[in-house]
């Protein structure tokens, strides 16, 4: 990971909101950004895979991610990666190819959540959506 100001805060907030909810395993949740960080290569994408689901995950609004002073050039990929219910999600993948940074984000965390060793049980919800996540790789890819 890369650490600068910015990467620190977003660690602190990140670490802040998840840091009581498990994930579909009951593993404590923050693991995930964490696990999406260490992989990204740059301040920009660091910053959004740390804050990748802040916004879906908790009260925290885009308002209050600018209040707290992280820039546009973080605010509008991570718009992109927050998936509003009321767009049907693969119009939301499809938007996602516009930022060659969310891309990045998006692309880690679709592979970690398809790990199927963080998961101890493949039922029919988890193979629909490893099938729906293959898809989204796809797309992302092409």
């Amino acid at each position: 990971m890369i650490y600068t100001p910015m990467t620190e805060k977003a660690l602190k907030l990140c670490f802040s909101v998840h840091k009581d909810q498990l994930d579909k395993s009951g593993l404590p949740y923050v693991f995930h950004p964490f696990n999406l960080a260490e992989q990204m290569k740059d301040e920009l994408t660091v910053t959004l895979a740390l804050l990748h689901d802040v916004v879906e995950d908790s009260d925290c609004t885009f308002e209050d991610l600018q209040k707290l002073g992280f820039p546009d050039e973080v605010i509008e990929p991570l718009r992109l990666l927050t998936h509003d219910p009321a767009v049907p999600y693969f119009e939301y993948i499809e938007a996602i190819k516009s930022d060659p940074a969310a891309v990045a984000v998006k692309l880690a965390d679709l592979m970690h959540n398809s790990d199927r060793s963080r998961l101890h049980c493949i039922d029919e919800a988890a193979k629909s959506r490893l099938e729906k996540y293959d898809k989204a790789l796809n797309i992302l890819r092409a």
